[in-house]
């Protein structure tokens, strides 16, 4: 595993964090509370959670993208000690976080989905404006790239992908293209992906959305297996949470908001949230990657939960 140290500095600039001022409210940082942030990203929201919760407030960060992992510490590293960066998997968060000897949490945060330093950087594979390798891992140091996942899927699974995961419409057609370039030698890069889309997609009424959209979203979902990652964070959640620590999530696609208010309902959280929270039109005409942002927030009560041992696999 590559250290922190060796990284390659990031070129593009850091990441906005999302609904700073609505997130920071809701979880309400507390004097001498311990918190984790299990999608640290750029490390935003983790810098005002150290702000607020004084001299003794500890936050741990997690993410698997070890450049955004180096960005996150160089910003933090002022908190010292406070902050402690770990390289993983948010739905590791139960395993992670014992293996740091954290206590109960004040609070727990994720902010789900891509993050604009992964966006820019052509050479990370996530936009279909950007010419680079059919990558789209979060981890770039584990686990297949997109290319090889359309290279090993059948065309039925893969049309499956890109229907559950984007719900893509013309899923069977554009997965049926892709093979063919697949075995033909034609998806050199992410251009060349989202054109062989294009010519398969058909006509679409929605003119404001490119059309290889929804197909990018399912490969990357699908690469990085984020959704089953999220089943899995919020099963542990409750057990890593002192009775009244809060979970906020934020999400960017209705199949991740619909797990979150899914599993929300059930005991022992009480919602603090009764519908999803949207970013202010102030901050979408600064950062228009935040409008697709849902939040959603709720505590733990006094329901007695056990501990948990082991993170999931």
């Amino acid at each position: 595993m590559l250290a922190l140290q060796e990284c390659p500095p990031i070129e593009a600039p850091p990441h906005r964090s999302v609904m700073v001022d609505e997130v920071l409210s809701l979880l309400n940082p507390q004097a001498g509370g311990v918190y984790c942030d299990a999608t640290l990203g750029a490390g935003g929201h983790s810098e005002q959670i150290l702000l607020r919760s004084g001299p003794d407030g500890r936050v741990f960060g997690i993410d698997r993208d070890l450049q955004a992992l180096k960005v996150a510490s160089d910003r933090l590293q002022r908190f010292g000690e406070r902050f402690v960066p770990i390289h993983g998997r948010f739905s590791d968060v139960a395993s992670l976080l014992a293996a740091q000897g954290a206590p109960l949490l004040s609070g727990l945060i994720a902010d789900l989905g891509v993050s604009s330093m992964q966006l820019d950087q052509a050479a990370r594979g996530f936009s279909f404006q950007r010419r680079g390798p059919i990558d789209m891992r979060m981890d770039e140091t584990s686990g297949e790239t997109a290319l090889a996942l359309i290279g090993r899927l059948d065309e039925g699974t893969l049309a499956d992908v890109l229907f559950h995961y984007g719900e893509e419409r013309n899923s069977r057609r554009i997965a049926a293209g892709l093979k063919q370039a697949y075995a033909d030698g034609l998806l050199s890069d992410t251009l060349a992906l989202a054109d062989v889309v294009r010519r398969h997609s058909g006509s679409s009424k929605d003119h404001h959305k490119h059309p290889a959209t929804r197909t990018f979203q399912a490969l990357r979902i699908a690469v990085n297996d984020e959704l089953r990652q999220l089943h899995q964070l919020l099963q542990v959640a409750p057990t890593l949470l002192a009775p009244g620590g809060r979970l906020i999530i934020l999400t960017f696609h209705s199949l991740e908001d619909r797990l979150a208010k899914q599993s929300l309902k059930q005991p022992p959280w009480v919602v603090l949230t009764r519908r999803a929270g949207a970013p202010s039109d102030e901050e979408i005409a600064e950062n228009p990657r935040a409008r697709s942002a849902q939040l959603r927030a709720a505590e733990r009560s006094s329901l007695p939960v056990a501990r948990a041992g082991e993170g999931a696999a």
